[in-house]
C-alpha cells in the first residue's frame, strides 16, 4: 500500500473555491466508488492550511484521483489559489484504528 500525505496553505480568500473543488472530488469519487482507495482531506482550524491523506491499494498502485474529472478541476488553478504549494511526501505507517484501522494490518 501507497499512503501519500500532501499539505498546502492557499490564499484565505481561496478557502471557499477551495473547499468546493474538494467536496467535487469525494461526489465523484462516491459515484464511481475506486476499490482500493482511501481518501480524506483535512484543514487546520482557524487556518487556511489543507492536508489530503491517500491510501492507494490497487492491483496497479495507480492513483484512482488521476483518471477523475473532478480532481483535474482542482489541480487547474491551484499554483495561483495557494501561498504555499502543495508538497507531496510518501508516508510509512506505523499503526492505526477507527477510520485507520487498514494500518495496523502489520
Amino acid at each position: 500500500m501507497d499512503i501519500v500525505l500532501v499539505r498546502y496553505k492557499t490564499r484565505a480568500e481561496a478557502v471557499d473555491e477551495n473547499e468546493s473543488l474538494v467536496h467535487a472530488v469525494y461526489d465523484e469519487l462516491r459515484a464511481t466508488a475506486p476499490a482500493g482507495f482511501d481518501y480524506g482531506t483535512f484543514k487546520v482550524a482557524g487556518d487556511s492550511t489543507f492536508f489530503h491523506l491517500a491510501m492507494i491499494d490497487t492491483p496497479d498502485n495507480a492513483n484512482p484521483l488521476r483518471t477523475t474529472d473532478a480532481f483535474k478541476r482542482f489541480q487547474h488553478g491551484i499554483r495561483e489559489r495557494c501561498v504555499e504549494q502543495p508538497d507531496p511526501m510518501d508516508v510509512v505507517a506505523i499503526d492505526g484504528y477507527g477510520a485507520f484501522r487498514k494500518l495496523s494490518a502489520r
